[in-house]
């Protein structure tokens, strides 16, 4: 069984999340810069089987692009091209930075380790992973 991943893609830095085998359960995997993106994701596929990717796909309430989303989508392509069998899904991402740190202020987290945006880059993959269980929408 394959586990699905969730990349929270950045200008500097991506979060990233990934299921259980089961996929019922998602959790934070890493932050790592987005320059060393692809080769991390190629080392990781390596030792784990990854069934679907779902990419937070950045739009704005009146849900036009923004200034990242054409990186994303580009990204996304890469994927495809590296990764031919692996499904690439979007899920709206809206919100989820907001949610990810109100979920840090929740837990208790101190104020020194909210600030730390690979955190909070984490959390919101995992976020969108676990929005995207919930939706159904990848069996």
């Amino acid at each position: 069984m394959g586990r699905v991943l969730a990349i929270d893609y950045g200008k500097k830095r991506t979060g990233l999340a990934v299921t259980d085998p089961l996929k019922i359960i998602a959790t934070a995997l890493d932050t790592v810069l987005t320059v060393d993106l692809l080769q991390y994701l190629i080392n990781y596929m390596k030792t784990e089987q990854v069934e679907q990717i779902v990419m937070g796909l950045p739009v704005n309430l009146n849900s036009q692009d923004t200034d990242v989303t054409a990186d994303v989508r580009k990204f996304a392509d890469t994927l495809r091209t590296n990764f031919p069998a692996i499904p690439v899904h979007f899920y709206d991402e809206r919100f989820t930075s907001k949610m990810a740190l109100q979920s840090m202020i929740d837990s208790g987290t101190k104020k020194k380790d909210r600030r730390e945006k690979g955190n909070l880059d984490k959390i919101s993959a995992v976020i969108i992973l676990q929005s995207f269980l919930s939706s159904n929408k990848f069996f």
